[in-house]
């Protein structure tokens, strides 16, 4: 198996994280914010993640993802000097390290563009976006596409050669300078597909173990996710029917999402794939805010962790902290991370549940590389199995508010990975609001 495919990931909005400023103001000097997650790195580690996905890293000029210079890290967060620290110290941890690829636009303060800006359509750079005659709302003088209608975010033009090959000199800078393991390549449905094989060659011909995941939203993700393009891709069917299965009462939802994808029947699209799963990320609501039954959480975390596919935990959300994005700026989502603050007010228990299921995933092969197979399904209870080569995990999921009896279709005495307690399967009983993960 690749690393990837049995790394636990924890999610980083490095400019929330690291209390950042929102606006870069272009003029200050570099601070050192980011060496902060050097000091983070116990918990990271205590928490089972051996991966961390970064957000925008390079300047910009407010959230991260309207790059100014894809060569040197955002001033609101350090200088080059400092990011490597921290990748330096993190591999030393044995924890891998995956950055934000933004190539579908850049910021309007981005070098070239800014040379676009100033020579109108008489620019040498004119080509390195999808510029015309015309006028933008900045009253440009001439007109130019914005990624979905944004003119903040200024379209690159990913047929021009010369773009292509900047992009891949930059990867190459970061791949040479931070020793970075990967790409999660934003708004990857929006790239050219001829683009993004020309880059899996290039990102491949760094390492051939180089990790491309792409962010996806819906429709056939073997568009993206193939051995042509990328490894991985963001799993968003699932991600809604995960809150959603919890909040209506309806395990079937989310049952038959999985079973689509990774069912042993002909019609499944996904068996074998290793799809990037999450139960929030930096984009929506925290799930302690979405899930209408607090005592869900564990749960949750239970399904989304066996389920398959490559688990990730958005900074926080292991203590439970909320954020709401409905009615509300995204700032709400990317708060400062302060650990001692959330250990003190956090759900200390989910931590320690989250740190369990990391250790299954990653040392259990049936969790990491397993089949799936339905075994029961209510619209309040849920089990299924993973088995891989002579390993079998039942995973056990009771949302109701009261105890339940399964009926498994096997008996014989089972470990429950989460507690260590020894079981009997024939007439299991779980309790309300509960999971396990059973080795048979």
């Amino acid at each position: 198996m690749k690393w990837y495919e049995k790394a636990v990931f924890y999610h980083i909005y490095p400019i929330g994280y690291c209390g950042c400023e929102r606006i870069n103001d272009q003029q200050c000097e570099p601070t050192h914010a980011i060496l902060r997650v050097i000091d983070d790195i116990p918990h990271i580690k205590e928490l089972g993640c051996n991966a961390i996905y970064f957000g925008p890293v390079f300047e910009s000029v407010a959230h991260g993802y309207d790059t100014i210079d894809y060569t040197k890290i955002d001033r609101r967060l350090g200088t080059n000097e400092d990011f490597k620290k921290v990748c330096d110290a993190l591999h030393e941890n044995d924890i891998k390290v995956i950055i934000d690829g933004v190539f579908n636009h850049v910021g309007r303060d981005f070098g070239a563009f800014r040379d676009v800006r100033e020579h109108g359509l008489g620019s040498s750079k004119r080509d390195w976006f999808h510029v015309r005659e015309g006028n933008s709302c900045y009253n440009d003088g001439f007109y130019y596409e914005g990624w979905e209608g944004h003119y903040e975010l200024v379209k690159l033009n990913l047929y021009n050669p010369d773009v292509k090959n900047y992009i891949k000199d930059c990867i190459t800078g970061w791949k040479n300078e931070f020793g970075i393991d990967g790409l999660r390549l934003d708004v990857a449905y929006c790239l050219d597909q001829n683009f993004l094989k020309e880059l899996r060659g290039h990102c491949k011909w760094l390492s051939e173990d180089f990790f491309l995941l792409g962010e996806t939203l819906h429709g056939d993700y073997n568009t993206w996710a193939n051995d042509h393009m990328l490894d991985s891709v963001t799993n968003y069917e699932c991600y809604k029917g995960l809150f959603s299965s919890f909040n209506d009462m309806n395990m079937f939802e989310i049952a038959h999402s999985i079973n689509r994808q990774f069912g042993s029947e002909n019609w499944c699209i996904y068996r074998g794939k290793h799809l990037y799963t999450f139960v929030d990320n930096h984009d929506v609501t925290r799930v302690a805010s979405i899930l209408k039954e607090k005592q869900h959480l564990s749960a949750i975390y239970t399904l989304m962790f066996m389920m398959p596919g490559i688990p990730s935990v958005y900074y926080g959300s292991e203590f439970g902290l909320e954020g709401d994005k409905r009615g509300n700026s995204d700032d709400v989502l990317r708060p400062e991370f302060n650990l001692e603050k959330m250990k003190g007010e956090g759900l200390c228990d989910l931590t320690a549940h989250i740190a369990k299921l990391a250790d299954i995933q990653k040392n259990h092969p049936a969790a990491a590389d397993g089949d799936y197979k339905q075994v029961q399904l209510t619209n309040r209870q849920y089990a299924f199995s993973r088995t891989c080569g002579d390993e079998t995990l039942i995973v056990v999921i009771n949302a109701d508010g009261a105890p339940f009896t399964y009926n498994l279709n096997r008996g014989g005495m089972a470990t429950d990975l989460l507690t260590g307690n020894e079981v009997e399967l024939g007439g299991l009983t779980l309790p309300a609001f509960s999971s396990m993960v059973l080795k048979v």
